[in-house]
C-alpha cells in the first residue's frame, strides 16, 4: 500500500475481511460554486435557507476515501476496469469527520459505505471490478423510482434527449468554470486521500498519473450548463445517486476524451424532481468509462411550487 496510498487501512476479523479507512474531513471546495449566476446547495446561506446545517460536501469527494479500500482489495484491476455505484444517504459538512467502510462479497464485489462518527451514513452502495455482474445500487434505485408526470422544474426534458460528442480534457491547472472553481492540482493538495500515483510527472504502472475517481465526476459534470436539457431556474440541485464504472482504464489527466450526455430517465419524490442523465467518455471511439447521476431538483427552491 505505501506505494499508492499512505491510508491505514483496518481489516475486520471476520469471516469477509471487511475493511475500514480512516477518519477524514473533506474540504469544501465547492463554496463558490454557481449555478446559473446563482448559489448552490454548497454554500452556507444557500444550503441553510433550505433547513441543511451548511454547505455540503459534494457527493463523489467521498468516493476517494473508498479509493485505498479497493486498491487493497483488487490491486490494479481498481483503476482499470473499477466501479463505485452509490445511494448518498445524507449530507455531510466541512470539518465533521467521516470514515469509508467495503466489505467483499466475493472476489468483484464489495458493499461500501461512508459514514460519520455518531453512525449517520452519508453513501453506501457497492463496488466492483471486471464486467460486473455485482447489482449496481444507482439502477437499482432507477428501478424503483416513481416516474415524472406533471413536470413543473423539468418541463420540456424529455427522455432521450442527448448532447453531441465534445472533447473535454483534464490538465492540473485547468479552470472548469462555474460549477467546478477549482483546478486538478488544488484538489490533489486537499485530496482526503492523496496517492503518489495521481501527482505530476508520476510515474505509474501505465507510465503516467491518474485521474482520482472523483475527478471524473467533475470532467463529465462541468459541462452541465451547456446540457440542452430544460431546467426552470432559479432552483438548487443536489447529488442523489451516483454511479462512475470504468470499462477501460485508467483514466489520465492531460488526455483527450470525447463526452456524450443523455437523459435516460424523469423521476420524482415528494420533495424533488429528478434529472438522471449517463455521460460517456470514449477515447479513440471506444468507451472508457460512464457515469451515472440522479440530479434531484428541490421543490422548495423553486418558485413554481411556492403555492403548492
Amino acid at each position: 500500500m505505501s506505494e499508492v496510498f499512505s491510508a491505514d487501512i483496518v481489516a475486520a476479523r471476520d469471516s469477509n475481511r471487511s475493511l475500514s479507512g480512516p477518519w477524514r474531513r473533506p474540504t469544501n471546495l465547492l463554496i463558490e460554486q454557481t449555478y446559473n449566476s446563482g448559489a448552490s446547495i454548497h454554500d452556507d446561506a444557500t444550503a441553510q435557507k433550505l433547513g441543511f446545517r451548511g454547505g455540503t460536501i459534494e457527493g463523489p469527494t467521498h468516493f476517494s476515501q473508498l479509493a485505498p479500500l479497493l486498491y487493497q482489495l483488487w490491486g490494479t484491476a481498481w483503476f482499470e476496469t473499477g466501479t463505485i455505484s452509490a445511494n448518498y444517504r445524507s449530507p455531510s459538512y466541512e470539518g465533521e469527520a467521516v470514515r469509508a467502510f467495503a466489505a467483499p462479497m466475493g472476489n468483484e464485489g464489495a458493499d461500501v459505505a461512508v459514514k460519520k462518527e455518531d453512525g449517520t451514513v452519508v453513501l453506501e452502495g457497492g463496488a466492483s471490478i471486471g464486467s460486473g455482474d455485482y447489482p449496481s445500487a444507482v439502477y437499482s434505485k432507477l428501478k424503483r423510482s416513481v416516474p415524472l408526470v406533471s413536470a413543473r422544474i423539468l418541463a420540456g426534458a424529455q427522455v432521450g434527449m442527448r448532447t453531441s460528442s465534445r472533447p473535454v480534457m483534464m490538465g492540473f491547472d485547468d479552470h472548469f468554470g462555474a460549477l467546478y472553481p477549482f483546478t486538478l492540482r488544488q484538489k490533489l493538495q486537499v485530496i482526503t486521500e492523496p496517492s503518489s500515483w495521481y501527482e505530476e510527472g508520476a510515474l505509474t504502472p501505465w507510465g503516467r498519473p491518474l485521474m482520482p475517481v472523483e475527478m471524473i465526476s467533475v470532467l463529465c459534470q462541468h459541462v452541465a450548463l451547456e446540457d440542452p436539457f430544460p431546467v426552470s431556474q432559479p432552483v438548487i440541485g443536489l447529488f442523489a445517486d451516483q454511479e462512475i464504472k470504468i470499462l477501460a482504464g485508467p483514466l489520465f489527466p492531460n488526455e483527450e476524451y470525447g463526452l456524450e450526455r443523455e437523459l435516460i430517465a424523469l423521476t420524482e419524490t415528494p420533495r424533488t424532481e429528478c434529472m438522471w442523465i449517463r455521460s460517456r467518455l470514449t477515447r479513440e471511439g471506444v468507451v472508457v468509462a460512464e457515469a451515472t447521476l440522479n440530479q434531484a431538483f428541490l421543490k422548495a427552491s423553486s418558485p413554481l411550487y411556492q403555492d403548492g
